[in-house]
């Protein structure tokens, strides 16, 4: 049977070069898909997969003339795919502000600067698809993550309002919801709190644990075969969390109050005992 491409064969990827977004261009390929993967430091290679393929190219999701210049390059695709991003850690009163922003440019800012150079090009199309990678921490805030979890809530705000006003253009919008995955994101997040703050020790705590979670956590092929199937769906939802427990966990969160969700957190991350 020949496969139906709902929403065309050209994927661009950002991210590309490690965890989600890496697994998520190897399955488009390895399913005839042609891909774009993009990162700001990868080789500039092409990979064939049989029908498929993945060209990696250098691009920088905060720098309008580097988008510019990946996308004059690329051409035609229909589906975008925002996999880049990284995460900070430190408490919410004294985290480095220079690295919050950081964060922001590309976590945040950067999906805003790429859509607004992007979504011309898809609008071309009968149907596009645009998904970012969120986190399951855009619905719960995560303590000593809480500037990770404001931007990942604004992303789902920004995605959310998106959704609605491309939707007679032919695009479809989604986001996807990762909970803790064994992913490079653990060894390569940024510790914004100095040793001198009065949280420190609490952050130790919390910190201990989160990592933990992660390195036990899932693989990120499981998020990857998330967001590809989301590529055959003429009406995708607009919210998927990634895996059993955590759509569990986010379906359960709708019934419990504000007071139980945050002390469930605290007791999650180790803040009350001594």
């Amino acid at each position: 049977m020949k496969k139906e491409f709902l929403y065309g064969k050209n994927v661009l990827i950002t991210g590309a070069s490690s965890g989600i977004g890496y697994e998520t261009a190897r399955l488009f390929a390895q399913n005839g898909y042609t891909v774009y993967g993009v990162s700001r430091s990868i080789e500039e290679r092409k990979e064939e997969y049989g029908e498929g393929s993945i060209t990696y190219l250098r691009m920088d999701v905060t720098d309008k003339e580097s988008i510019k210049s990946a996308l004059g390059r690329i051409g035609d695709f229909s589906i975008l795919i925002h996999s880049a991003g990284f995460g900070i850690a430190g408490s919410a009163e004294d985290s480095d502000i220079d690295m919050v922003r950081a964060q922001e440019e590309t976590d945040y800012y950067g999906v805003l600067l790429l859509n607004s150079l992007a979504l011309p090009i898809l609008r071309k199309h009968e149907r596009s698809l645009v998904v970012a990678v969120t986190s399951i921490a855009a619905r719960v805030p995560l303590p000593f993550q809480g500037h990770y979890s404001a931007c990942k809530y604004a992303l789902e705000a920004y995605m959310g309002a998106l959704r609605n006003e491309v939707k007679e253009f032919g695009v479809r919008v989604s986001v996807v919801e990762p909970g803790d995955l064994s992913t490079g994101f653990t060894s390569n997040r940024k510790k914004a709190i100095s040793e001198s703050s009065p949280y420190s020790s609490l952050y130790d705590r919390a910190i201990k644990e989160i990592e933990r979670d992660e390195r036990e956590g899932g693989k990120p092929i499981e998020a990857a075969s998330v967001i590809y199937s989301l590529a055959s769906k003429k009406n995708p939802p607009y919210r998927k969390a990634v895996g059993f427990v955590y759509k569990l966990l986010m379906f359960l969160l709708r019934f419990f109050p504000d007071r139980l969700t945050l002390f469930i957190l605290r007791e999650m991350y180790n803040l009350d005992r001594k």
